[in-house]
């Protein structure tokens, strides 16, 4: 039986303990540095077609239907004047069984944990990495420690255990964009049955359902400009003071949105630099600590997903040594269209704006342009 151990206990890391547990060849094990996953964070996740497909391998498709949304459509706005640009019928890339969904990100959590609670050992910070002998030991600031065959790191865009692997440390950088999370209520101006996208200057905000029951999700990326040590200084975002200055510099349209919005966070938005292999092949990574692109492709969780499933696959098939170049493939897509499509959606020339919202219009007609933009991204 060959042991697995897992660092981190988001979507990427208890998605394969899940694939891992259902087969009797391997033991699993996942360490979470904090005292409990944190399941008060109720703002949201986008599923597209792939991320679906492969959470319903464990049965994501049986989670029940108020806990989920399924929009048919993304409507583009203009943020000057709310006025609708076009939209898109995200519903066409859907199979059987299969729909883009939309849902907490809390529950999804609570469904990926309820088959695997038993196998996190919580307040596990790790410490040290041995690669020294054939198995490989981990060792954790509590003392503690757990020899395994195989070890996938999950541990986020500030992974520790890769700096404890490589003194290349290859260190995500800012993004030069805040992310702007909460809550709202419906609104006689958002189409609560899909997913709204405003453009503005330097900004654009998502709106969408994540549940039967009404309930809004908005996350807005703000170009913001912050110093090294601002960088650094997590506790600034929490800042009454901070965050007030960051809601001043919403677009004056946009700002209504924001007036009755509940669980506000502000945070820095973080990306990778580039990729990190591990010269043990029994070490591997997922999720963003696999790799972190901007979120302007709502791509993260399925991304999560489908790194994790891709690894187990290559685990169970002894083609490990496979992964990472397969995995660095699509990534690279994500990246590139998601860093296209922050240049798009931020356009402040009103020429370019002009001109971008013409393109929009035709593209978003084009079957070949839209297999292959997103086709080949929602299909893996």
């Amino acid at each position: 039986m060959k042991k697995v151990g897992i660092i981190g206990a988001g979507i990427s890391g208890l998605y394969i303990a899940n694939l891992f547990k259902k087969k009797s060849d391997y033991q699993v094990m996942i360490f979470e540095k904090n005292n409990l996953i944190n399941l008060e964070e109720g703002y949201g996740i986008q599923l597209s077609v792939n991320g679906v497909k492969l959470l319903n391998e464990i049965e994501f498709d049986k989670l029940k239907n108020d806990q989920k949304f399924n929009p048919k459509k993304i409507n583009f706005y203009s943020d000057k004047n709310l006025s609708k640009i076009c939209e898109l019928n995200i519903s066409d890339f859907n199979l059987e069984n299969c729909r883009y969904t939309t849902l907490k990100r809390s529950n999804l959590i609570n469904f990926l944990k309820k088959d695997v609670e038993d196998l996190i050992r919580f307040n596990h910070s790790i410490s040290k990495i041995d690669q020294d002998n054939q198995r490989i030991q981990l060792i954790f600031e509590n003392n503690e420690n757990f020899e395994c065959d195989y070890l996938i790191v999950s541990d986020g865009v500030f992974s520790k255990s890769k700096s404890l692997i490589s003194i290349n440390k290859n260190q995500p950088k800012y993004n030069n964009t805040l992310a702007i999370r909460g809550m709202i209520p419906n609104s006689p101006k958002i189409d609560n049955e899909n997913i709204s996208l405003f453009l503005g200057s330097d900004f654009h905000q998502v709106i969408y359902p994540v549940s039967q029951n009404g309930d809004l999700n908005l996350i807005a990326i703000m170009k913001y400009e912050l110093t090294l040590e601002q960088q650094k200084n997590f506790s600034l975002f929490k800042e009454d003071s901070f965050v007030k200055k960051v809601l001043e510099k919403i677009p004056k349209k946009n700002k209504e949105f924001f007036e009755k919005i509940k669980e506000l966070k502000v945070f820095p938005v973080f990306v990778s630099r580039d990729f990190f292999k591990s010269k043990n092949n029994k070490i591997h990574f997922i999720g963003d600590a696999f790799f972190a692109f901007p979120p302007s492709f709502a791509q993260g969780a399925s991304q999560s997903i489908e790194g994790a499933y891709e690894l187990f696959k290559s685990i169970e098939n002894k083609t490990e040594s496979d992964f990472f170049q397969n995995r660095v493939i699509k990534t690279q897509m994500i990246n590139n269209r998601s860093k296209f499509n922050q240049f798009v959606f931020h356009l402040s020339n009103p020429i370019n704006v002009f001109f971008r919202n013409i393109f929009l219009k035709k593209f978003i007609k084009n079957k070949k342009f839209l297999d292959s933009y997103l086709g080949k991204i929602y299909h893996n």
